[in-house]
Parts: structure tokens; sequence; C-alpha cells
């Protein structure tokens, strides 16, 4: 019997796969997903082997991570209803999917943790909000959710009351990084510098400035002002930057965000 299972391998479960392969081994995993030529592909990829459907998957864990889509879920929980036990950690991680809304699929004794990661967890840097009831949890499971979390990058428990929150600002918000990159990168291209090294250039100032807030623990503020000089083209730019409705824009694709999480 392995120690972590997956139903579903897409862009998100094979992400969090990789980072488990590094705390595990390929025998203590298993995973299911309708694409056979995929879960195919995988296995071969990762040595991992792959069971015949969602309830065989279930069977063979302890840690079931639920890694699909929401509009998928009540099939899914459906699939699982009777191999899943109270012995099972049970790990939801589809935006505006409650805990109560797995237990009610699955039992309301089934212990669920609800988690949002991102896409960078494929390269070891995803963040994860991940919450559960302490008190359902023996402290080694505990510690054993708390390692697959960090397996692919940096985690942080939040009430769940705030989930839907954390899908705005790290489960969706690496694709408005990624306009950010390209839309920067355009602008320097039509001032001669060649795409790929534009797109080197602005990514490494992205990671570089991620960075410098991790590190520092410095307000953002504090650290845009150190780089806008007196009458300096930084502030130049900060100021076409407001007066077009950069915050503004954030602001809204947030509000949209936080819409689509609370209608699933």
């Amino acid at each position: 019997m392995a120690l972590v299972g997956f139903v579903g391998m897409g862009n998100m479960g094979y992400a969090m796969l990789k980072g488990v392969l590094q705390l595990f081994p390929p025998e203590e995993i298993v995973f299911s997903d309708i694409n056979v030529e995929a879960s195919a592909r995988v296995q071969k990829e990762t040595g991992i082997q792959y069971a015949e459907s969602n309830p065989e998957c279930a069977n063979n864990c302890k840690y079931l991570i639920l890694a699909v889509k929401p509009q998928f879920y009540s099939k899914v929980l459906e699939s699982i209803r009777y191999p899943v036990t109270p012995e099972h950690v049970v790990i939801s991680i589809a935006p505006g999917i409650s805990i109560e809304d797995v237990k009610s699929k699955l039992g309301h004794d089934i212990r669920v943790v609800r988690a949002m990661p991102n896409t960078p967890a494929l390269l070891g840097m995803g963040m994860t909000g991940i919450s559960y009831e302490s008190s359902d949890f023996k402290l080694e499971e505990k510690e054993i959710i708390n390692k697959i979390f960090s397996s692919f990058g940096m985690f942080q428990k939040v009430d769940e009351k705030l989930m839907n929150a954390v899908v705005c600002a790290s489960g969706s918000s690496p694709a408005y990084v990624y306009m950010f990159i390209e839309a920067l990168a355009d602008s320097v291209v039509k001032y001669g510098i060649p795409r790929e090294q534009a797109y080197t250039f602005v990514a490494q100032a992205v990671k570089g400035s991620a960075e410098m807030v991790l590190k520092t623990g410095e307000h953002p503020g504090r650290l845009k002002d150190k780089v806008c000089s007196p009458g300096g083209t930084t502030i130049a730019g900060v100021a076409a930057l407001e007066e077009f409705g950069f915050r503004n824009a954030l602001i809204k694709a947030t509000d949209e965000c936080y819409k689509k999480a609370t209608s699933f």
C-alpha cells in the first residue's frame, strides 16, 4: 500500500507529484487519471505505478490528493465515496470547494484538508495555502501534511474563510505575473532588445524583486521608494502606471477571481 495518492494528473497534480517524489520513493506513491496515455507517460517518467480507477487509487493510499478541477468534483467524490474511510486524509485543492462540500459527499467523519497550491510548484517554488481542523489529525499526520506541501515550495496555514482570497493571492496570480513579464518584454523589444534577452531581463527582475520582499521583510512600498529617485526614470514610469490604472486593474482582477471562486 502506498502512502500518498493523487486523483488527477493534470498540470497541478503533476507539479505536486514531482515535489512529493523528492520525499517519498515511487513505491510510496500512486495515482489515477482518466487519460490512460498520460498515465502511462507519467509512469514511464517517474516510475510511479498508476491505478486503473479512482476507487483503486483511494484503496491503495492513506493521503489522497484530489487534483481535479471543481467542475468535476461531484463525479470524482461519488467515485471514491465508499473506498474512503475515516483513516484517510483527503486533501482537496479545487478553488471554491469547501471542506464541508467534500464531507457532505464523502461523510462527515472523513477528515479533509483544503489547499490552494500554484503551478510554480513544478520547480519547487510553489506557494500553497492550507486549512484544516487541527484537532482532527494526529501529530504524525500533521507532520506528513506539512512535508507534502513543503516538498514543492512554501505553505501557510490559514482560516478556511480566507481560502478563496488565497486563490486570488497566489493560486491564479502567476498568470498575471506572466502577462506582466510578456507585456514589459514587448515594451523593451520595441526599443531594440532581442526578445529572448528581454524575457531574461524582465523575469530575473521579477524573481529578484520577489526575493527582496521575502528576504528583507520590508514593506513593498518602501522597497519601491528605494528605486524611485527624485526626478528619475523610475518615478516617471510609476506615475504612468498610476495614471493608466495599474493598481485598479489588479484589484478588479482579484474581484473577478474571487467572485468566480465563490461560484462553484
